[in-house]
């Protein structure tokens, strides 16, 4: 009996342990500088530095507000071009007012645009899930595209920003392209868009949504992601025929506080031209 008490405390202080270190995994925020090459990219767009972060989920039971803190702290210093933002914003409504203290820390030459993600518009299996008001993020230095575009011009070249509606995200999404423009940038939640894409519609696409999976299981094959079973593309960078596409890890955690190998991050892509 005495072996049997000793083994379930052995095993009840490693199940603690091991949630200590997924509640602390969910804080340690990873600060990462990337560079991308963009093909045919303008010599006056060489150097273009963009912040992307994504999938706060603010409002929740979690230390999601925290760890965005930290993400922002960092970005706060850093000479940027863009703020690219990928969904996610807010899980619960009380989490508003964080995300716009957040929003109204950062800086970017041309803007801080946003997309929604599948908990802003409460399409999510979470019960308590939903619909925030966010179309008033101007008011923060932020501009929410919903299924729309922007341009504008950096040293004679013109710079196209375009967001997809979680609610769309199974149409077409070259339609929002302007192919007159000399870089071309997506913004999605969902990295699927990707699939429909032709060469040339957009040079890059950001996206969010998997959480790096946020709780994972190392196997000799290597991660189980249990956040999602099943994704093309889980994290970072890739190279398609149709653009790069960047999946960010996102800053917060859905549904529990925890991660496990699957660290939040907070990602600058700085832009260069390759053949």
């Amino acid at each position: 009996m005495a072996a049997v008490g000793l083994g379930a405390a052995a095993v009840a202080a490693a199940a603690a342990a091991g949630l200590g270190w997924a509640l602390f995994e969910a804080q340690w925020v990873e600060l990462v500088e990337r560079d991308v090459g963009i093909r045919g990219l303008p010599r006056e767009l060489d150097g273009f530095r963009i912040l992307h972060i994504s999938d706060f989920h603010l409002g929740t039971f979690s230390l999601n507000g925290r760890t965005l803190g930290k993400a922002v702290a960092w970005a706060a210093d850093r000479d940027l071009d863009l703020v690219a933002i990928t969904g996610d914003l807010v899980s619960r409504e009380r989490g508003e007012r964080t995300l716009r203290e957040s929003l109204g820390r950062l800086r970017a030459r041309h803007g801080i645009y946003a997309v929604l993600g599948n908990h802003d518009v409460a399409a999510t299996r979470d019960p308590f899930s939903r619909a925030a008001e966010l179309a008033g993020l101007r008011g923060e230095g932020a501009q929410l595209l919903e299924h729309a575009s922007v341009t504008f011009d950096v040293g004679g070249r013109t710079v196209q920003v375009a967001g997809g509606d979680p609610r769309r995200f199974r149409e077409p999404h070259g339609t929002l392209s302007d192919r007159e423009a000399d870089l071309r940038i997506l913004l999605v939640h969902f990295p699927d868009p990707v699939g429909s894409l032709a060469p040339g519609d957009f040079h890059l696409v950001l996206a969010g949504h998997l959480h790096g999976g946020q709780i994972c299981v190392p196997t000799p094959r290597g991660k189980v992601r249990l956040e999602h079973l099943r994704a093309p593309y889980w994290e970072g960078l890739f190279e398609l025929p149709s653009g790069s596409l960047h999946v960010s890890r996102g800053v917060g955690t859905s549904f529990v506080p925890f991660r496990f190998l699957a660290r939040p991050e907070a990602t600058i892509l700085t832009l260069g031209a390759r053949q």
